[in-house]
């Protein structure tokens, strides 16, 4: 197993999550926390509890994570929502099949510990864009926040959306390109207390990253 990991966290307002993730990084995991734009003091506090803070002022998820990857500088990189919702020691069992050879990219499929935790209108979309994919080859059942690959093929990757739709085009390329991807499941428990989804939170945010993935899907997905 590598001795240092890299964890890219793209965060907008996680002040009240941040804590108990930073602190249940398993040891040689290093947080890099790639600021969006935040207004209740998530940089201080990412930077008080031993995390890497990075800035990136264009909005947008994808955005977010390819500054993260960009500032990373382990060979293993670990992608994880900072909102508390996934429990970082299940990092590992992911990180263990790409260090040990047998998969390019690992990704969570969510598993949700109690009703509630993740609303219909965001099951439903994922439902739909997890079987486009599987069309275009891409064996998921979920496009879950929490993956796991070697930072360089990350990057040759050429991903350029920087809104919701990037872990999708991500997936696409992957695909396109011979990877091996595995999903395993995951814990998925509600958000930190005083954090707000912007994505499954709302009805809204599910619409936006919907469209978001069906422009990729058009994009991205009929050029391969």
């Amino acid at each position: 197993m590598p001795t240092l990991i890299d964890v890219v966290l793209p965060c907008l307002d996680e002040a009240a999550a941040l804590p108990g993730v930073l602190t249940a990084l398993p040891p040689g995991y290093r947080a890099i926390v790639v600021d969006n734009g935040s207004r209740d003091g998530s940089p201080e506090v990412a930077a008080r509890y031993g995390a890497r803070v990075v800035h990136e002022p264009r909005r947008g998820y994808g955005a977010a994570v390819h500054t993260g990857l960009e500032a990373a500088e382990a060979d293993l990189v670990c992608v994880l929502d900072a909102d508390g919702s996934f429990d970082p020691a299940e990092l590992p069992a992911l990180v263990a099949l790409v260090a040990d050879g047998a998969a390019d990219l690992t990704v969570g499929r969510r598993r949700p510990v109690a009703a509630g935790v993740w609303p219909w209108h965001a099951r439903a979309g994922t439902a739909l864009i997890a079987a486009l994919l599987r069309q275009r080859g891409v064996p998921l059942r979920d496009l879950s926040p929490i993956r796991v690959a070697r930072r360089d093929a990350l990057l040759a990757l050429g991903v350029t959306d920087r809104a919701f739709g990037y872990p999708l085009e991500l997936l696409i390329r992957a695909a396109a390109a011979g990877w091996r991807i595995h999903e395993l499941d995951v814990s998925y428990a509600p958000r930190a207390v005083g954090t707000r989804s912007k994505v499954s939170g709302s009805v809204r945010g599910t619409l936006r990253a919907t469209r978001d993935f069906a422009g990729v899907l058009r994009g991205v997905g009929r050029s391969r």
